[in-house]
């Protein structure tokens, strides 16, 4: 019989605010197994990082409170006893592992130095024998050199490497229940890949247990025995995760799956979108929090709360699981809302997006952009080769899709693309004119052409406007608008991007992410550009909102003839929007195909490691993870020859000597590689 960790029971915790008490997590009740992985999921808001720090106390630190129910780890309970004794069980028994690893680590202190503490704080082990621990931890967890990197403080480590110096330092107590909230979210795919596959050994190794918290469903998928899905602060249903994924019963799960980008899904299909958005914590719908986005909803869902009910380890909390249960095949064919009812001409596409009879957008030569390091006496010490003679096109209203790994050089790309960085050397054209070679107030007047989408909605728009200042900023400094011509645009750019005109006058910290970003689309489209940079535009959303987000900007596409780069580290997503593809390492762009060809005939080694590394949302379709192994090299002093051959399986002699020039594999198929797959 498997023997239970945690025991959770009625979980329910209270915060002060100024209009009185909320609750964000309600009645929650779960377990974990000893040794299994269990996947907390639902969007933003729903209550998963407020339900994993409840089990650790942490909200006591946040002036949360837990007013009901109960917590027992090895069957001590933890919601009652003193917090001299809740120091001791954090980091022995059970451990955290943070989305942001900055936040774990104090800057002012070498990662040896807090590693070492940790591990003393609780095994009372001499200061030899911890820092012997300590290396044997870095080392464990795949750090190359971890002499070394005990003594290097934070901000030395890459974004992989201190996500993994984090795990070292959870595990080093050896902790039974080991608390993952979005792990992987900000890093790439093949980094992802790697702290995956590093759980799942070091789970092996001691035998612990995983609460592992996501909005990945293809993460989920991967490594989950069971799920959890949470919406508005309460479980909405519970499964053995092949079972959830094959056969929800729940209308919120259904949809949730539905959500997503998948590399096997239609592309000429619009995904689909959940209607709506989640409710605030202060104005939880009565009955069942789901109904004002349920298609099922009916009087009884809103005025009755559905008990979490089931059999065989599934549970679901819905008045119409039954429904669903009886449903015949996939959850592809389950009742849709109304936005699955578009016809296709709506957002008709074919994998020809582009006829090669389309004039050029772009036509980029030779692009370089390098970046001094200033050393004393302000001599320059190191170049950063950012960009490396980089040559490409882009056709006159297609998508072209820019993936790689953190420091390949994408954004800096994008960036020089609108002139927002000057190039160091090379040529690009617009629309057949130069732009490298433009004067300040030529490059002003030709970027109302082109318009940048910001991965962070918020903090690219002055939280002391409001809606409609930040949306007719552009307009205010391209062109001379009337008052009233002013408002008049405003509203109808709100209404572009599907949101209510009235709420010009709202400011931005009352809007969710989702609708934030709709801002950011209406304020790039204000003075009809022919180009709009998406620099990593639906990264930080949830599965449904980015469903939306792409929804939305592929109509605008229709309909508007726009022209987009869309930059992202979400391979499936960018499959699905994309005309062609082109894949940056380490400043080099090593190969370009349309979407279709590149996925499914890869010619680099790069990019089909990039491929296999992405997760399936599929239970049934798991597969090893096949990381790429190594860190990518500095842009400081990128390897002679190849830049990929110190990751590169199939390296040679000649791949360490000479650099590979981007050449034609097929029709439309370029790729820069001594021996093309």
């Amino acid at each position: 019989m498997t023997q239970t960790l945690l025991e959770v029971r009625g979980l329910t915790v209270e915060f002060p605010t100024a209009n009185g008490p909320v609750k964000p997590i309600t009645d929650v009740t779960f377990d974990i197994h000893r040794g299994e992985t269990v996947c907390l999921v639902g969007e933003s808001g729903s209550g998963k990082t407020i339900t994993s720090k409840s089990v650790m106390r942490l909200i006591d630190y946040e002036q949360g409170r837990i007013t009901g129910g109960s917590v027992k780890l090895n069957g001590d309970e933890l919601t009652a006893i003193p917090e001299s004794v809740l120091q001791n069980i954090r980091g022995k028994k059970v451990a955290m592992v943070f989305q942001e690893p900055m936040s774990a680590f104090d800057p002012v202190f070498t990662i040896g130095t807090q590693l070492i503490e940790t591990i003393r704080r609780h095994d009372k082990k001499s200061g030899k024998t911890a820092k012997g621990h300590a290396i044997e931890l870095l080392r464990r967890v795949g750090l190359p050199e971890p002499e070394l990197r005990l003594n290097q403080y934070p901000n030395e480590l890459s974004g992989g490497m201190l996500q993994r110096a984090m795990i070292a330092m959870a595990l080093a107590c050896g902790p039974q229940l080991l608390i993952a909230d979005e792990p992987t979210t900000a890093l790439d795919v093949t980094i992802q890949a790697q702290i995956l596959s590093l759980l799942t050994d070091l789970q092996q190794e001691y035998g612990m247990s995983i609460l592992l918290i996501t909005h990945d469903l293809g993460i989920a998928a991967e490594m989950a025995d069971r799920m959890i899905v949470m919406y508005a602060g309460r479980i909405v249903e519970l499964a053995p995760a092949e079972r959830l994924f094959v056969q929800p019963r729940h209308p919120y799960t259904a949809a949730l799956l539905r959500s997503i980008a998948t590399l096997d899904r239609d592309r000429n299909v619009p995904l689909y979108s959940i209607e709506g958005t989640p409710p605030n914590v202060a104005e939880f719908p009565t009955g069942c929090r789901f109904h004002p986005r349920c298609p099922l909803a009916t009087g009884k869902c809103r005025s009755e709360v559905p008990p979490l009910a089931g059999s065989d380890g599934h549970e679901a909390a819905c008045w119409h699981s039954d429904e669903l249960e009886r449903a015949e095949g996939s959850i592809w064919q389950l009742a849709a809302s109304k936005n699955e009812q578009e016809t296709e001409s709506d957002l008709a596409r074919t994998d020809e997006r582009i006829p090669v009879t389309r004039p050029f957008l772009f036509e980029v030569k030779g692009l370089t952009k390098h970046y001094p390091i200033k050393g004393a006496l302000g001599r320059t010490k190191a170049v950063i080769h950012a960009v490396d003679e980089v040559s490409f096109e882009i056709y006159e209203g297609e998508t072209f899709g820019l993936v790689g790994e953190s420091g390949s050089g994408k954004s800096t790309l994008g960036r020089v693309l609108i002139q927002l960085e000057k190039a160091t050397a090379g040529e690009i054209l617009f629309g057949g004119e130069p732009l490298t070679e433009r004067g300040a107030l030529e490059r002003r007047q030709i970027r109302r052409d082109m318009q940048m989408i910001f991965q962070d909605p918020y903090g690219s728009v002055n939280p002391r406007w409001t809606v409609g200042e930040t949306i007719a900023e552009p307009l205010d400094v391209h062109g001379t608008w009337t008052k009233a011509e002013r408002r008049s645009r405003v509203e109808e750019l709100l209404s572009m991007v599907g949101m209510n005109p009235s709420w010009a006058e709202r400011y931005p910290h009352e809007f969710s992410g989702g609708q934030r970003q709709r801002i950011g689309i209406a304020r790039a489209i204000a003075l009809n550009p022919r180009f709009i940079l998406a620099d990593e535009a639906v990264s930080a959303l949830d599965v449904s909102v980015q469903a939306q987000i792409i929804n939305l900007m592929q109509k605008l596409q229709e309909n508007l003839g726009l022209t987009y780069v869309f930059i992202a580290h979400g391979l499936n997503v960018v499959r699905h929007v994309s005309t062609r593809i082109g894949v940056m390492y380490l400043g080099n762009l090593v190969e370009i195909a349309s979407a279709e060809e590149l996925f499914s005939h890869p010619a680099h080694p790069y990019t089909a490691l990039l491929i296999s590394s992405i997760p399936w949302p599929d239970p049934r379709r798991k597969r090893l993870f096949s990381p790429i192994q190594g860190e990518i090299p500095s842009p400081a002093a990128p390897p002679s020859g190849c830049r990929f051959h110190t990751r590169c399986p199939a390296a040679t002699a000649r791949c360490k000597e000479e650099a590979p020039m981007l050449k034609a594999v097929g029709s439309g198929h370029s790729v820069a590689c001594h021996y093309p797959i």
